[in-house]
């Protein structure tokens, strides 16, 4: 499958291009201001996954299908490898590609998830998004006032409405909504990993405020990524680089320096 993506920077051989992946029902718009950032120093590629933004719809939403393209995108950019940077489902994404193929990744700074199974916590926001989606909406306010029957949070639902786009005859999601929503267990699961561990520099950034990274996943992650550092955020909850965005970069930038 070929990803659409975003690219910035262009700027030779001299550090490895940086591949950034969002989030559960984020796009490639997510990363935006912190790559453009990073163009001064860094060949940055930021992708929409498979059955988000612009890329194209499947049914297969694991994580080797995941992994398989990012890997295909490098590839397609004649790189032998890249440094992943992903979030939440993206982080798991670059997870599992660094484990089954750690030649293909430079270097892995994963951003508050963990290598385990996670319980569905998406169940009120799906409802709200397939209300949307069986309404006969007529502007994007009129989508806001549905999700706001669900959803309290205005910032959530904001997030949410960058995936609605006008269609004929109306609006709807760009996301695959009922692929999504059918591999909910394969999306908040993590595969068996029986193979050796990812030799790599790694990076965990997580929110002090999110429960995302529990103790007991501290153990998994050392086996599977024996070099991990695992730096907290003060004040942020799991959407890490948005809510606390100077100290999420600092942290990146200091992990960056060596490459």
């Amino acid at each position: 499958m070929r990803l659409h993506y975003r690219e910035y920077g262009n700027y030779g051989d001299q550090h490895p291009t940086l591949v950034f992946l969002h989030g559960l029902l984020g796009s490639s718009t997510n990363w935006h201001s912190l790559a453009r950032g990073l163009a001064d120093r860094f060949h940055v590629l930021v992708p929409d996954l498979r059955n988000h933004g612009r890329s194209p719809h499947d049914e297969d939403v694991s994580y080797a299908a995941l992994a398989r393209d990012v890997a295909q995108l490098i590839d397609e950019q004649g790189l032998e490898s890249a440094l992943l940077i992903g979030h939440s489902m993206g982080g798991k994404a670059a997870m599992w590609l660094a484990l089954e193929q750690p030649e293909r990744v430079t270097g892995l700074v994963v951003v508050d998830i963990a290598p385990v199974a996670y319980p569905n916590r998406f169940g009120v926001i799906y409802e709200a998004l397939h209300a949307v989606d069986q309404a006969p909406v007529g502007s994007r306010g009129e989508a806001d006032a549905i999700l706001a029957g669900y959803l309290d949070e205005a910032g959530l639902r904001q997030f949410l409405l960058q995936n609605l786009r006008q269609e004929a005859g109306g609006w709807g999601w760009r996301m695959n909504l009922p692929a999504l929503t059918r591999g909910m267990a394969e999306i908040v699961g993590f595969p068996a990993h029986d193979g050796p561990a990812y030799p790599g520099p790694t990076l965990f950034i997580h929110g002090e405020q999110s429960d995302y990274l529990q103790p007991e996943a501290r153990p998994v992650i050392r086996r599977l990524f024996p070099r991990a550092q695992l730096q907290g955020v003060p004040g942020a909850g799991h959407w890490v680089y948005a809510e606390q965005p100077q100290a999420f970069s600092a942290l990146l930038n200091e992990f960056l320096h060596d490459f």
